[in-house]
């Protein structure tokens, strides 16, 4: 496990990429900085795009950095089998690039929220959830104004009859169809997810919860076992 290495990209405007690399560094993988200007995705075994505001966020969320250099080598390798994870703005980005359908719009309310959130975990079966019980209840920090999760009824009908919709929150904050807070491609090798796993994984953080470990968990194991 300890021969993993996980990218982690920095944008423009990216807050929680450092977080991102101490959560990947306490699983026990190594972190590895992926710039945005970057060409190379220096043969990590995984990626993992965090939040934040990248390129502050102009024209729409993660629509100017889908057409960074870096994500002209993400898309492909991605497409190919490489596990990427985007969370928050990750997340958007990963919509916006068209490895996951969909989009995160204003939330219902127009106001930003801030708070801890509990999920459930609906699908086990993808590489970043391994580690997780089906049915599990986990809490996870969300932070975002642009985080409900929409798409048209045929590619939300199409998420939950293959099992796609991979968290689904209690309680919903932000007006997502169906209470989706994440969502994975056709392979279970992509995950997008609004809250922030990265930021429940210790308690010196005053994290509201653990349950973020097991993403990091999960993906070590994958790649031990692929």
């Amino acid at each position: 496990m300890s021969g993993a290495r996980v990218g982690v990209v920095t944008f423009p405007g990216t807050l929680d990429d450092q977080d991102a690399a101490r959560a990947v560094r306490h699983a026990g993988a190594t972190a590895v900085p992926l710039w945005h200007a970057d060409r190379d995705l220096k043969g990590v075994d995984a990626v993992f795009l965090p939040g934040g505001f990248s390129y502050g966020d102009y024209l729409r969320c993660g629509a100017i950095s889908r057409f960074s250099p870096v994500m002209e080598e993400l898309i492909p390798a991605a497409r190919k089998g490489l596990p990427v994870l985007g969370t928050c703005n990750g997340f958007q980005i990963l919509c916006e690039a068209h490895l996951l359908p969909g989009a995160l719009t204003r939330n219902a309310g127009l106001r930003y929220v801030c708070r801890d959130q509990r999920l459930r975990v609906e699908n086990t079966s993808t590489a970043w959830t391994g580690a997780y019980e089906p049915g599990q209840e986990i809490v996870l920090p969300i932070k975002h104004g642009e985080g409900r999760y929409v798409a048209d009824p045929e590619t939300i009908a199409e998420l939950e009859a293959n099992n796609r919709v991979v968290f689904r929150y209690l309680g919903n904050p932000n007006g997502s169809l169906n209470d989706i807070a994440g969502i994975t491609n056709e392979t279970g090798s992509i995950v997008g997810l609004m809250p922030h796993p990265e930021h429940a994984i210790e308690e010196l953080t005053g994290a509201p919860s653990l349950d973020g470990r097991g993403i990091f968990t999960s993906i070590l194991k994958h790649l031990v076992n692929a």
